[in-house]
């Protein structure tokens, strides 16, 4: 009776089980921010999953819907790939419009051209440029880290990997792999993120062509400038992939379902096009990473990659085939 009063419907969420998949490989990274920059970062992924879901609940229940999964892993995408002191106010603003114009304005799941994650972050990151790119965490130290405190220090002027390598210093590779470095909330631990994209690829809640055709594309990309360019380590593969968020975007951004490309050409394309294209905004633009816009850039294509493979498909089915002699 309470719900037909609120208008909830009876099952509130429609459970699909590659997003839970998508949602367990994100958990460790969730815990892993914890232990690196405090219990602040818990708290800005919590309060990113709390209005995200509202968000789409206040689109969806009034025609007694259901909320699906699908939300829950756009909303802590977005969470870990927040700085670790940003205001929490801030975070509302970013996953309210991500969910509620960068996928419900558009009809909801299955129609929105835009990755919501993305878009949130898109939108403060323009709004609020200074906390998005000027104001980082240095990772707690000790056996038990950021889980002692609320946040790992006072220190929010810590230069991120990406910066580093740009200023022509070295980080040791072992703090890439394992995390021990500033940046976003979710994109410091190579070894979770390999992990879990792993885990996610296994069970096919991802598709393994996007993934694979990203890790090649920013390789080669990376490969070109560094023997074109003096910056050796800013452009060296390995550095190019284990500094920023690009091993955070090929597992859990590129791979989104919804917004990539469907064909399994235009995965490859799609793919090969974003991780090709982080490296040259990392390069030639005035962002430091070039994940974000990448993705966001190649949604808008998708419609017409796909078309474009699905008829030059069709017409290699009317060419008539050769007869043996």
């Amino acid at each position: 009776m309470t719900l037909k009063i609120f208008n909830i419907p009876e099952k509130p969420v429609f459970i699909q089980k590659p997003m839970m998949y998508v949602c367990g490989a994100l958990t460790p990274l969730v815990f892993a921010a914890v232990y690196f920059f405090g219990w602040r970062a818990f708290g800005l992924v919590i309060i990113s999953l709390v209005f995200g879901t509202l968000t789409e609940a206040l689109f969806t229940f009034p025609e007694r819907k259901p909320v699906t999964s699908a939300v829950f892993v756009s909303c802590l995408i977005y969470g870990l790939s927040l700085p670790p002191a940003l205001p929490f106010w801030m975070a509302v603003l970013g996953i309210v419009f991500g969910i509620g114009l960068g996928k419900m304005a558009f009809g909801g799941l299955g129609q929105n051209i835009f990755n919501p994650a993305m878009a949130g972050r898109c939108f403060i990151y323009i709004t609020f440029p200074v906390y998005m790119t000027n104001r980082w965490t240095e990772p707690a130290a000790g056996m038990t880290g950021g889980f002692s405190s609320w946040t790992a220090g006072d220190a929010v002027t810590g230069a991120t990997p990406l910066r580093i390598l740009q200023g022509g210093d070295i980080i040791p590779l072992e703090d890439l792999f394992w995390g021990h470095i500033s940046g976003s909330l979710g994109e410091t631990s190579a070894f979770l993120i390999l992990l879990g994209g792993a885990y996610i690829i296994y069970k096919k809640a991802a598709p393994w062509r996007i993934a694979l055709a990203c890790l090649l594309g920013g390789l080669l990309s990376a490969f070109l400038f560094s023997r074109l360019h003096s910056e050796p380590a800013f452009f060296s593969p390995l550095y190019a992939l284990l500094s920023g968020g690009f091993l955070f975007g090929t597992a859990f951004v590129v791979t989104e379902p919804i917004t990539g490309a469907k064909t399994r050409e235009g995965q490859w394309l799609y793919g090969f096009a974003i991780g090709f294209l982080i490296i040259v905004l990392r390069r030639y633009s005035n962002f430091s990473e070039g994940l974000m816009f990448s993705v966001l850039l190649l949604n808008a294509f998708v419609p017409l990659i796909d078309k474009a493979f699905k008829k030059v498909r069709d017409r290699s089915h009317l060419v008539p085939r050769k007869e043996k002699t």
